[in-house]
């Protein structure tokens, strides 16, 4: 037994769903697939539920639009003499969801009990519609509600998992099933006395790791959009390169700084069980990816770069808080009976500061919230009230063999020193798995690119360059550098990139290099030149080791 997983990018249209009927044609085990709502609907969901509790009618012109979706995917995957049946099951399924946003609209309120039925739709509607093209397709599939096997229970305001009794429904259904594939909806459930819930962000990728455990598959793999775990976010840079094996810690430590591949949870009862996780790209799927397993060989000691964006820094700070116990756990339950979330947490060894890293969305109302409950203290200068900086990041490195060598942490802050990214605040746990900085969030890309060079490019630098002052000088560097390019890179371990040029009428910039071989037609097709402008721009695209040249003979300029 084997369990596939394949998220809403990988069902978002026919053509989505092809591939993933064509990956499961290649299957000769007996498997059980997790689907997610097709991409977007959830969010949709969200809306129709939110606009209906709102008393907006709009609601309604909205789910017409949500059915259309699924029925014009019926009618692409199954032939027109096999899909009455399922177009039957779409409409009814549809019927129910209509009926309690006409609930919602009547009463407006939505309830979190409500929420979630409205949100379970989407899930239901997909694992229906692809079990019968899987059908068509000639395999040999069966739909399944993981509503009827998944049982959960509420502690301290969570929905929890109770896997005594999932595990013994999925025996009981397993055990009679004689068909090769199971379909199951992601993310949805209920409780012991069958009311739907849901399973939360990530919770697909949960019911594919509780089905894997429940039924001690061989392995699982999550079919995504991307290929593996990256050694840092490939869009925001481009030499990074998937992680062919990482650990299951490493894994963890990656999605909890935000690399959303796969949500920390996911790896939880896997890790018990010790069931390989493969992460594959429902696009790419002759590509490797990565596989999560309880070792690894590491190929380099940091084993990927992540970060967080849109982090608040909050400082509570004061003397009377010097050899006085109590206070980080009073200001940590107060965050906890809030639900706020603590993403990372630091305080400096005289005891005078703690710093918390929290979602920036909850920054305001924890300062009321902290400053409210310190109230006394804060009145009686004990303590300052609680300071917060917004427009930040979080970025991190993470690698389990981190803690054998010596020097990682000096190395990440003067690469990042190097480059004017400043750190307002530092957090490293005494496993040493990760080192985590805060930084201000206009540097995040810089950061990125910087460190990703220091640990994982060969030690080649990259230098962009801003030259102005292109007449006979400027052409000839402008000459060199292509020319030399390649013997610069062999020899002396520098890629050049020029990002702005300049002359006394034009000027032109472009982040991702410059094209050498036609600079002359690229300046004339730029913007009229300003001297101010082509400072500001150059600052204000933030590169890593960035080099201003001036082959010009204007002191004005040297001087600025």
């Amino acid at each position: 037994m084997i369990v596939l997983k394949f998220g809403g990018s990988s069902v978002a249209s026919a053509t989505e769903v092809e591939r993933v009927l064509a990956v499961l044609t290649k299957q000769n085990k007996t498997m059980t697939v997790v689907v997610s709502a097709l991409g977007g609907i959830t969010d949709e969901l969200h809306a129709l539920g939110k606009l209906a509790a709102d008393g907006d009618a709009s609601y309604t012109d909205r789910l017409k639009q949500v059915e259309e979706r699924h029925v014009v995917m019926v009618q692409a995957l199954i032939h027109v003499s096999k899909r009455s049946a399922i177009l039957s099951a779409t409409k009814q399924i549809i019927n129910k969801l209509e009926t309690i946003l006409e609930g919602t609209f009547m009463i407006r309120e939505l309830s979190p009990k409500t929420r979630d039925t409205i949100l379970s739709f989407g899930e239901i509607l997909s694992h229906k519609i692809i079990a019968e093209a899987a059908k068509a397709k000639g395999i040999d599939a069966i739909a399944k509600n993981a509503q009827e096997l998944i049982v959960t229970f509420q502690s301290l305001g969570r929905t929890l998992v109770d896997y005594k009794k999932t595990n013994a429904n999925f025996q009981v259904f397993f055990k009679s099933n004689k068909h090769q594939v199971v379909i199951l909806p992601g993310f949805v459930s209920k409780n012991a006395e069958g009311i739907v819930t849901t399973l939360g962000r990530g919770g697909s990728d949960l019911t594919a790791s509780i089905t894997a455990c429940a039924l001690e598959a061989e392995f699982l793999e999550i079919w995504t959009d991307v290929s593996g775990m990256y050694t840092a976010h490939p869009a925001l840079v481009k030499q990074a390169k998937s992680i062919a094996e990482i650990s299951y810690q490493e894994a963890m430590e990656l999605s909890h700084f935000g690399a959303k591949v796969i949500y920390p949870p996911t790896l939880q009862p896997i890790i018990e069980k010790n069931i390989p996780v493969y992460i594959k790209n429902t696009f790419e799927p002759s590509d490797a990816g990565t596989l999560i397993t309880n070792t690894t060989e590491a190929e380099t000691v940091v084993r990927g770069i992540s970060h967080i964006n849109d982090i608040a820094l909050l400082t509570l700070e004061g003397s009377g808080m010097i050899g006085v116990p109590g206070y980080s756990q009073k200001l940590l339950t107060v965050l906890a009976q809030h639900h706020i979330n603590v993403v990372m947490i630091t305080q400096a060894s005289s005891e005078h500061s703690i710093c918390l890293g929290i979602d920036a969305a909850e920054a305001d109302f924890a300062q009321e919230t902290i400053d409210e409950a310190f109230a006394l203290d804060i009145e009686t200068k004990k303590i300052n009230p609680i300071r917060v900086e917004k427009a930040l990041s979080i970025i991190a490195l993470v690698g389990e063999n981190m803690k054998n060598h010596q020097g990682i942490s000096g190395r990440m802050f003067r690469a990042l020193g190097n480059n004017n990214v400043n750190v307002k605040a530092i957090a490293q746990g005494a496993s040493e798995k990760n080192i985590t900085a805060v930084i201000d969030r206009k540097d995040i890309k810089k950061a990125l690119n910087t460190l990703h060079e220091a640990f994982f490019e060969a030690q080649i630098k990259k230098l962009h360059l801003f030259v102005t002052g292109i007449g006979n000088v400027g052409s000839k560097f402008l000459e060199q550098v292509h020319q030399q390019r390649d013997f610069l890179r062999e020899h002396f371990k520098l890629n050049l990139s020029v990002i702005g040029i300049s002359n006394s009428r034009m000027m032109m910039f472009d982040s991702a290099g410059i094209n050498l071989d036609e600079w002359n037609t690229i300046l004339d097709a730029g913007k009229k030149a300003d001297k101010d402008l082509f400072f500001e721009k150059a600052k204000a695209l933030n590169m890593r080791n960035a080099i201003f040249v001036d082959n010009t003979a204007n002191s004005v300029i040297a001087g600025t």
